[in-house]
C-alpha cells in the first residue's frame, strides 16, 4: 500500500469528470467510505463511474491490468469499462498519481449475507468463464502475491506484530511452515482474477453483471482463484455453507471441469487463500491510516476465521466441506481429464 494521496477538492473532482467527458457529478459522488482518497464513486447523467488513484510507483501493474480488462472486453467478459479522458489516454499523470475512470453497471454491492444460491452459481459460471476466456491472453503477468511473496511479506509483518498477538502469530507461524511443505504447484494454470472477493462482484438481481479489481489478476493457478471465491462467497455467519459451496462448483464446472488433482489440492488452496488475504491485511493495516485502517481490521478479522475453521481450530462446517472435496471428482463423468492438465489447458510448471 502507497502513501495516502491528498483529498480532491470538489472543484477538482468536478474538473476530472469533465476531463473524462462524463458530465458534472451529482451530489452523491463523493469517496467511497474505507478508501481514505484512494476511489471515488461518481454519479452522472451518463452514469455510474469509479474513479481510483494509484502511486506513479504503480504504472506499470495499473497499464497491465489495463491491457487485461481491454482484452477482456473485446471477448464481451462483464468487467468494468475503462473510460479514455477527452485527449484519448486511458489515464491522467496528476502530482505523483495516476488517476484511472472506470465505467460501472447498474447494480448492487452485497454483503456476505446477502448471496443467494442462484447468484453464486452464476459467479462461479463467470470465473469459469474468465478462465477459459484467458487462455486467448498471451502476454505473462507474473504472480506478485505467490506463496514466496506472501512468505516475505509475513517475515516483514511479524516482526511488527505486538506481544498480545502472540497466539495469530503461532497459528501464522505454523501454517506458513504447514504451506511451504504441502502446496502442490503442477496444476492447470492460466489466467487468473488472483483477488476475489465480495466488493469485486456486482449483481442486478440475480444475475453478475461484472466482476472487477483486477490489479492483482495473473497466471495463475485455476484452483487456487476457485478457492478465494469459496472464501469470498460461501462462508457466512461464522461457517461454510456446503449449499453455496455446491451452487458455486455446479457453476463453475458447468464450464470447466476440475481434475482429480486441483480436487485433492482444493483444501490447501483454500487454506493458502485465507493466509494470503490475512498477511496481506495486515500488512497493508501497518501503513494505513484510521479509516482504512478500520476497513482493513475488520478484513483482517473475518479472514483469520476462516482460517481457523480451514486448519479445524474451530467448527465451522469444514467437515462437509472435505467431504464434498473428496467426493467431488466423478471418475465416469470427468474420466477425460487428465491430473496434471485439462484438455486444451496450458501445460503444468
Amino acid at each position: 500500500m502507497t502513501i495516502q494521496p491528498p483529498p480532491l477538492e470538489k472543484e477538482e473532482f468536478v474538473q476530472l469528470a469533465m476531463e473524462f467527458g462524463v458530465g458534472k457529478p451529482s451530489n452523491t459522488s463523493g469517496a467511497m467510505p474505507g478508501w481514505g482518497n484512494r476511489r471515488y464513486n461518481v454519479e452522472t447523467s451518463k452514469g455510474r463511474f469509479e474513479l481510483r488513484i494509484k502511486s506513479i510507483e504503480e504504472e506499470f501493474d495499473l497499464r497491465r491490468e489495463l491491457d487485461l480488462l481491454a482484452f477482456l472486453e473485446k471477448h464481451d467478459f462483464p468487467s468494468p469499462r475503462v473510460v479514455s479522458d477527452l485527449r484519448g489516454r486511458q489515464f491522467i499523470e496528476r502530482a505523483g498519481y495516476c488517476l484511472v475512470l472506470y465505467r460501472l453497471p447498474p447494480g448492487s454491492y452485497l454483503s456476505e449475507e446477502d448471496f443467494t444460491l442462484r447468484q453464486i452459481n452464476n459467479a462461479g459460471h463467470l470465473l469459469g468463464q474468465m478462465h477459459m476466456v484467458g487462455r486467448g491472453y498471451k502476454k505473462t503477468i507474473e504472480n506478485r502475491y505467490g506463496f514466496d511473496r506472501i512468505f516475505e511479506m509475513y517475515a516483514g509483518v511479524r516482526r511488527r506484530m505486538p506481544h498480545y498477538f502472540k497466539k495469530i502469530v503461532r497459528t501464522l507461524d505454523e501454517e506458513t511452515e504447514y504451506l511451504g511443505n504441502y502446496l502442490e504447484t503442477k496444476l492447470p494454470k492460466g489466467i487468473i482474477h488472483g483477488t476475489i472477493h465480495k466488493d469485486c462482484m456486482i449483481f442486478k438481481g440475480e444475475n453478475i453483471v461484472s466482476m472487477g479489481d483486477l490489479d492483482a489478476a495473473c497466471r495463475g493457478k485455476y484452483i487456487y482463484d476457485l478457492a478465494t471465491a469459496v472464501n469470498a462467497m460461501c462462508f457466512d455467519d461464522g461457517t461454510y455453507s456446503l449449499d453455496r459451496f455446491e451452487a458455486l462448483m455446479a457453476g463453475y464446472e458447468s464450464v470447466r471441469t476440475l481434475s482429480l488433482a486441483e480436487w485433492d489440492s482444493f483444501p490447501n488452496e483454500l487454506r493458502f487463500a485465507a493466509l494470503r488475504f490475512t498477511v496481506i491485511r495486515l500488512h497493508e493495516f501497518f501503513q494505513a491510516e484510521r479509516e482504512e485502517a478500520e476497513r482493513i481490521n475488520d478484513d483482517f478479522r473475518k479472514y483469520f476465521d476462516r482460517l481457523r475453521v480451514l486448519r479445524r481450530e474451530k467448527d465451522g462446517g469444514m467437515e462437509k466441506l472435505l467431504m464434498a472435496m473428496a467426493t467431488g471428482y466423478d471418475y465416469r463423468k470427468y474420466q477425460r481429464v487428465k491430473t496434471g492438465e485439462d484438455e486444451g489447458e496450458e501445460p503444468t510448471d
